[in-house]
């Protein structure tokens, strides 16, 4: 290693810039589900594991809209009670 080393081209930030709509995130996932990803990937040839999780993330954001709207009016349906309309006597 060179006791002197030239940094004044050098620049700060990562090495490789992320695309345009990427944004780079550190986040903790638990070792058994990282490895289930990485198994699917290799099951299936090779690819990204984090491509992978991307996917399952917009399909349960995508599915998971539309499960609320459904359990809302389901829940209003059973729970609140029949409306119904008086009329004024007079």
């Amino acid at each position: 290693m060179k006791k002197q080393y030239d940094f004044k081209y050098g620049r700060r930030g990562p090495v490789l810039r992320a695309r345009p709509g990427k944004t780079r995130i550190t986040i903790r996932i638990d070792d058994d589900v990282l490895q289930w990803f990485r198994e699917q990937v290799h099951r299936a040839g090779g690819g990204s594991y984090q491509t992978l999780i991307n996917d399952a993330l917009r399909t349960f954001s995508g599915s998971a809209e539309q499960n609320l709207e459904e359990t809302l009016r389901r829940v209003l349906r059973e729970e609140l009670p029949p409306y119904r309309v008086r009329r004024k006597r007079g």
